[in-house]
């Protein structure tokens, strides 16, 4: 019996999912392009893919969808996918079902206007606020006084709803290390990303540290949303403050914005990219076997390649190669890379007796394993 982290090729966006050994999913963030459906790009179609890993487990929901926050490259065509409480032309015969909606407290509050937001960022901003109201199937991250504020407009109280809240600090009381062999411990939004920021998406993302157990042993996967630089020296701050610096240690790391140089440092550098404080210790915080996952499109290291504004970044891609060898880690990887950029496969991971595990997908044959041993006991 396995756990399973499984990151999908969905072209510069997130889509990953973790399946316990006891059958639970959780779904993080969720990206379909329609483009994919006749066959003819790399990218995975999504719908499909999730549609048949789920007929096939004989299951029709996942027990938390989690969004790391609204923006297009994460929610993407997901209202056509999933089940929604709040409206009945969002249900019905084929639409999967979420127990749990996880999102950060800034889903629940922006109020842009709809013109200046995405159809489906507002759908969900409905569905999160309709959950929310209902004092069920919801999990919100992070307490702000905006947030206090929006409850008591609506007729609610913060204590009325706090059994539905977890803060930066803390851990998610869906999950546990006894009952699933799995706790998420929530490291950001914290509450100041939403009162004091002008960001209410990247800045207020979600960011866990996943930490499996087996065999007495911890395994870490460290899941960051689109984050900056600023937000993970806060992160290091607080955990340094609160004695949590074993919470920063990571055997996986999903690595921010797709490559973005903007993780690491508001300077791109020519050819590297030079990591801040903060983003340079939670690299360096990486164990011995340690893989760096980029969501993202194939990374060039071309002249076009390093000059181009969006992410990837190729100087990044240079940081996070540099701290991979200072820590012993194993790989990095691309998800639009693997095997190749012709034709991507998901990328799996496994935790296990043996440890974690990486199960290569192998054009001439499967189920190569590239294993990290257990440490030994004592």
């Amino acid at each position: 019996m396995a756990h399973r982290i499984i990151f999908y090729p969905v072209g510069n966006g997130d889509t990953s999912q973790i399946i316990l050994e006891n059958g639970k999913r959780i779904l993080m963030d969720y990206r379909h392009q329609k483009k994919t459906e006749d066959g003819t790009v790399p990218e995975i179609n999504l719908k499909a893919h999730l549609g048949q890993e789920l007929k096939d487990a004989g299951c029709d929901c996942f027990e938390v969808v989690a969004f790391t926050h609204g923006d297009k490259d994460h929610i993407e065509n997901s209202t056509d996918f999933f089940e929604l409480l709040h409206a009945e032309k969002y249900q019905g015969e084929g639409r999967i079902k979420i127990k749990t909606l996880w999102v950060p407290a800034a889903m629940v509050l922006e109020t842009a206007t709809n013109d200046e937001q995405s159809s489906e960022f507002v759908i969900w901003r409905q569905e999160a606020r309709h959950r929310f109201k209902e004092g069920k199937g919801i999990r919100v991250f992070s307490k702000p006084e905006k947030l206090k504020d929006w409850l008591e407009k609506n007729d609610l109280t913060l204590e009325s709803r706090r059994h539905l809240i977890t803060d930066a600090g803390q851990i998610a009381p869906d999950f546990g290390i006894a009952t699933d062999g799995v706790e998420f411990f929530c490291h950001s939004p914290f509450i100041k990303h939403v009162d004091e920021g002008d960001d209410l998406r990247n800045d207020a993302s979600l960011i866990f540290n996943v930490r499996f157990c087996k065999n007495g042993n911890n395994y870490d996967y460290l899941a960051v949303g689109d984050s900056t630089w600023p937000v993970l020296g806060d992160i290091v701050e607080a955990t340094k403050a609160h004695g949590n610096m074993d919470r920063l240690a990571w055997d996986l790391y999903n690595i921010p914005h797709h490559c973005s140089y903007k993780a690491l440092s508001d300077e791109k550098g020519e050819f590297e990219t030079k990591p801040e404080a903060g983003a340079k210790e939670i690299l360096l915080a990486g164990k011995e076997g340690a893989y760096l996952v980029s969501s993202s499109a194939p990374i060039l290291d071309t002249k076009e390649g390093r000059e181009q504004a969006q992410p990837p970044h190729t100087q990044a891609k240079k940081c996070y190669e540099s701290y991979r060898k200072k820590v012993g880690g194993a790989k990095f990887l691309v998800t639009m890379e693997e095997p190749n950029a012709t034709k991507p496969e998901p990328l799996e991971f496994k935790v296990d007796n043996l440890g974690m595990s990486l199960a290569r997908v192998a054009i001439s044959a499967a189920g190569l394993l590239i294993s990290k041993p257990a440490p030994r006991a004592g």
